[in-house]
């Protein structure tokens, strides 16, 4: 890790590129990491010199969702209170400033919910991406149930949620979850290209043609979020960190057969 940083800031013109840095466990997700990138996602929001964010994982993950470990042992990353600006259904606050997933290795489970609260995806051809919250017996709370299907179709997403079998890169561009897939070495270079061409437009008008779109959204997004949120309370009623300790392994052992080459 660079400086024992698990969350990376980077600043790249007016392009604020943020690293998720725990790649020995595959940039998965304390309750720590959640609220660096929660505050990063803040501090890029509100600084003037930040047009477009560029979220990204070191190699060779993306993110690999909640950890597991510390999931399994208190359910902390899970069962938290929510930092109070950040709304259920989302990782972290509402921005007006775009931000670009750059998603160059695995997308799982809540990594999987990171990149669908990015307002578009560039991806290597590294990247897979799966929902295992069946696998574990868990439920969604950062919109999974909203955001998947609004991407890829109401099938698609239930076939991806059901089975929790891993997506390939190509085969994400070709459900309209990635608007392109490049070679992974490439990938930043794209994803800065693409970012700097967005903030070499008029800003004000950027803002308030992303806020547009979110509103478009919202009669769909917003009912389909507060019926997550109302399974996940019911849920939480029950839930055993225990049984995720238990069946860790073997989805972990299963995403590495699925992912192997």
């Amino acid at each position: 890790m660079t400086d024992g940083k698990v969350l990376i800031e980077e600043q790249h013109g007016r392009v604020r590129v943020l690293r998720l840095n725990r790649p020995d466990a595959r940039n998965s997700l304390t309750s720590g990491l959640i609220r660096d990138l929660q505050r990063a996602q803040a501090r890029a929001g509100s600084d003037d010199d930040v047009d477009v964010v560029v979220l990204t994982g070191t190699d060779p993950a993306f993110c690999a969702g909640l950890d597991l470990r510390e999931l399994g042992a208190t359910g902390d990353n899970l069962t938290a209170e929510p930092a109070p600006d950040v709304p259920f259904g989302h990782p972290w606050a509402p921005m007006s400033t775009p931000v670009i997933g750059a998603i160059n290795g695995a997308a799982v489970t809540g990594g999987l919910e990171v990149a669908l609260a990015c307002d578009f995806l560039i991806a290597s051809e590294k990247a897979r991406f799966a929902d295992t919250h069946a696998r574990l017996g868990l439920v969604p709370s950062w919109g999974m149930t909203a955001r998947l299907p609004a991407v890829v179709g109401r099938a698609f997403a239930l076939r991806m949620s059901l089975s929790g079998d891993f997506l390939d890169a190509q085969t994400a561009l070709r459900v309209g979850l990635v608007t392109e897939v490049v070679e992974h070495e490439s990938l930043m270079e794209q994803a800065l290209q693409v970012a700097s061409t967005i903030a070499g437009n008029d800003r004000s008008g950027v803002r308030r043609l992303l806020a547009s779109y979110r509103r478009a959204e919202r009669h769909l997004l917003d009912p389909a979020l507060a019926v997550e949120q109302a399974t996940d309370a019911e849920w939480k009623k029950t839930f055993d960190p225990s049984v995720v300790a238990d069946r860790r392994a073997s989805v972990i052992e299963r995403g590495r057969d699925q992912t192997r080459g």
